[in-house]
């Protein structure tokens, strides 16, 4: 088992450095600025020590801010589920195929977000040269980890990797044919030279036809050399052919060559004689062509190409070593770039993960690179010193890192739910630190902690919202949050609100949240007694005062009334009392009589009662008519009984 990896340094650095990083290139000729961006990248996160007279500002995830990386975060998120859900029965071709269209998919979503970028902001932006990189590097761990490519058709996809990300020729060649005498233009030999180069032998063929139009005299030197790389033996796809017919036929054409330049064939075209060198793998002439290829992994796949085009993958480490100290020969030393892919080369994807960790500024390509590898069964016996593994401890921080922003933390919630060992208690953290900036927006957090069994966030999220609308005077929203909340003591004080608003106003607000409280209103006593005793009014309104007068003697009877409310209920008994019919028995108006004494005489303040007229001609006014009241029910009760 490798070393456990650990956490690569927090980036210090002045607030304004931060502006021009990121993650970002455009086409296939941003090798060299790719390379330099990744160089800028880790510079930048050593920009000076502190100082007192400098606020530095720690930030880890700050390009989820940049408004152009939000197509990357969002697309690879869809890709990224579609692999978790993926048939996991799906075994040898069928899974690397689909494990392979995935990869393509995560790497067309860069290319997408990079040409946006490259449109929107210009080839110099910084964003777009690390894109470049990114796809450059994602593309080369596809080829060597995910396919798996096999001598033969390895070569091969390197050929397509250079051909797509190091050297955009493509301007030159537009030059060179549009002009009136494309063999006499001086990019013309540049131009053929980069073709060989990248082994695109039908179009160096077809540059050199014109030449051999214009030059009539170079004809049969140019019909050899077309000859020659006609014949030139590749590798296929369709395993055609195996290795040793391919090793046999490449060894006779490889013979052929050398005879002719042995001969002196090509001794009068100095142009055509370098590319015979070239074809029969000759270091000294490829290396001639160095700033034709620009980078090492460039010279890398054309040695290959013209000397050992049947490589194997574990013999990729040495050309790849040798090719790096020729290119470079000591006069500059290797990139950030230059380590990463030679890390992919040697094979060593656990430093490849661990470099573009460092290197890139943001944990989205690692993160989701990490988990393709864990799906290929790659990473599967490398555990952290803390007990996660290399993919969850990824993934982890790269949703941490979207928690921050204000709409892609929904994201994050997705990435969580796939880390099995630690992704709930992060969840959990999380969830609780999300802004709760309106009611939409914490509604949205509840039903992802609803459809968690989050229960405590549950909680704790209805307990803010509810705090919320009642420092608002939103009673009724209030309510609802407090009882979705299942908390007692918040809905008996938010109940009180309700009463004591009734008492000022004299009628209630939110009529439809309170009609409708059904079982809910068993949460608390006084929440019970609000409900009640709004449908006292209802049936009072719908003149059942029957029903009316026993529901309200049960209110004052059951003790959950507060005692501060009784007038206010002995007062709403006032009407009834004087009803034409009689609606209290004799024992219902005893009972109200004993209510009523039992406020005035346990009243703490008796003496300020007393002294209140309002209260006192209240109390006077209720004395009188349950006096009146009871007379008419002993006339009426007596008279039935007489009857």
């Amino acid at each position: 088992m490798d070393e456990p990896d650990t956490e690569p340094p927090l980036v210090v650095r002045d607030g304004r450095a931060g502006q021009g990083r990121g993650c970002g290139a455009a086409g296939g000729a941003g090798a060299g600025a790719a390379a330099q961006a990744l160089t800028g990248s880790v510079a930048a996160t050593g920009d000076g020590a502190p100082s007192s007279s400098r606020v530095f500002v720690v930030r880890r995830d700050q390009d989820i801010y940049i408004h152009t990386l939000r197509k990357l975060f969002n697309e690879s998120h869809g890709i990224f589920m579609g692999l978790q859900r993926s048939e996991e029965e799906l075994a040898g071709k069928s899974r690397k195929a689909q494990l392979v269209q995935v990869s393509k998919n995560y790497r067309s979503v860069i290319r997408a977000c990079m040409e946006d970028m490259h449109q929107a902001l210009g080839p110099a932006f910084l964003q777009v040269s690390i894109l470049s990189a990114m796809e450059l590097i994602w593309n080369l761990c596809e080829i060597l980890f995910v396919e798996a490519a096999t001598a033969g058709p390895l070569l091969l996809r390197l050929l397509d990797w250079v051909r797509l990300h190091v050297c955009d020729v493509d301007s030159m060649v537009r030059e060179v044919l549009s002009s009136e005498s494309p063999s006499k233009h001086k990019l013309f030999w540049n131009v053929v030279d980069v073709f060989v180069l990248q082994g695109r032998m039908d179009e160096a063929r077809h540059l050199l036809s014109k030449e051999a139009s214009a030059n009539p005299a170079s004809m049969n030197m140019y019909k050899i050399l077309d000859d020659l790389m006609k014949k030139m033996p590749v590798p296929s796809l369709g395993n055609t052919q195996t290795l040793t017919e391919l090793e046999l036929k490449w060894q006779h054409w490889h013979e052929e060559c050398q005879r002719y330049l042995q001969d002196g064939t090509f001794a009068s075209n100095p142009h055509m004689e370098s590319i015979c060198k070239i074809l029969l793998g000759d270091e000294d002439a490829i290396l001639e062509k160095k700033e034709l290829m620009t980078t090492w992994y460039h010279f890398l796949v054309t040695r290959l190409l013209y000397s050992h085009p049947t490589v194997k993958p574990m013999e990729l480490r040495f050309y790849a070593q040798s090719s790096m100290d020729l290119f470079l020969g000591g006069e500059s030393s290797p990139e950030p770039l230059d380590l990463i892919l030679m890390a992919a080369f040697e094979f060593e994807m656990h430093q490849v993960i661990k470099e573009c960790s460092i290197v890139l500024s943001n944990w989205w390509f690692v993160a989701h690179l990490t988990d393709l590898l864990d799906h290929c069964k790659l990473l599967q016996s490398h555990n952290l010193y803390f007990g996660s593994n290399m993919r969850e401890f990824l993934l982890l921080e790269y949703a941490s890192g979207l928690f921050s922003h204000h709409s892609l933390w929904q994201l994050g919630v997705d990435y969580f739910d796939h880390c099995p060992q630690f992704g709930r208690v992060y969840l959990e953290l999380h969830i609780e630190r999300v802004p709760l900036s309106t009611e939409q927006k914490a509604l949205k957090v509840l039903r992802i902690c609803e459809q968690r069994q989050m229960h405590e966030q549950v909680r704790s999220i209805c307990k803010i919202m509810a705090m919320k609308a009642l420092r608002n005077n939103r009673l009724g929203s209030a309510l609802s949050w407090s009882i979705r909340a299942k908390d007692a003591a918040f809905a008996t004080l938010i109940s009180d609100r309700f009463l004591k608003d009734y008492c000022e106003k004299g009628c209630f607000s939110d009529l439809d949240l309170i009609d409708n409280l059904g079982p809910s209103m068993l949460l608390s006593d006084r929440l019970t007694f609000l409900g009640k005793y709004r449908e006292f009014h209802r049936l009072y309104g719908e003149k059942r005062f029957a029903e009316a007068a026993r529901l309200l003697l049960t209110l004052m009877t059951a003790h959950i009334a507060p005692c501060s409310f009784w007038m206010t209920l002995l007062t709403d008994a006032l009407p009834l009392l004087e009803q034409k019919e009689v609606i209290f028995s004799a024992e219902q108006t005893y009972e109200l009589m004993r209510c009523l004494e039992d406020l005035t005489a346990g009243n703490p303040d008796k003496q300020k009662f007393q002294d209140d007229d309002v209260e006192t001609t209240k109390v006077e006014m209720l004395r009188l008519a349950l006096a009146r009241n009871l007379a008419r029910v002993i006339v009426k009760e007596g008279t039935v009984e007489g009857s």
